[in-house]
């Protein structure tokens, strides 16, 4: 699977699964979703060839990952009055949802 695929499958699955989590703010965060995979398109690329060629372990793409928080910005979801705390834990969410997803298309379940 190219970079390119990867990309999208990791948009479609995590769009899916957050916005059946999150129903009533769907429309928000399909919107800054898509800002952020698209701002952090380059940093994923890289990473995910990183993983799958063994020159980055599991724990430092989780770490990868969390150092992207402060970029998943969630600016729509602000607007609709969604308190910090919240913003937060989705912003959390959102960073496992993606460890996870990748994973799961770079190491094939047995």
């Amino acid at each position: 699977m190219n970079n390119d695929q990867l990309i999208e499958e990791l948009k479609s699955k995590l769009k899916t699964i957050l916005t059946k989590s999150y129903k009533d703010i769907k429309p928000e965060l399909e919107k800054d979703l898509n800002t952020f995979l698209e701002t952090s398109r380059e940093k994923l690329e890289r990473w995910i060839f990183l993983l799958s060629t063994g020159d980055i372990t599991e724990e430092e793409l989780e770490w990868l990952l969390k150092s992207q928080l402060d970029l998943v910005a969630l600016q729509a979801l602000q607007t609709t009055g969604i308190s910090k705390i919240k913003l937060n834990s989705l912003k959390n969410n959102i960073l496992k949802i993606i460890f996870k997803i990748i994973l799961e298309l770079i190491i094939p379940v047995t």
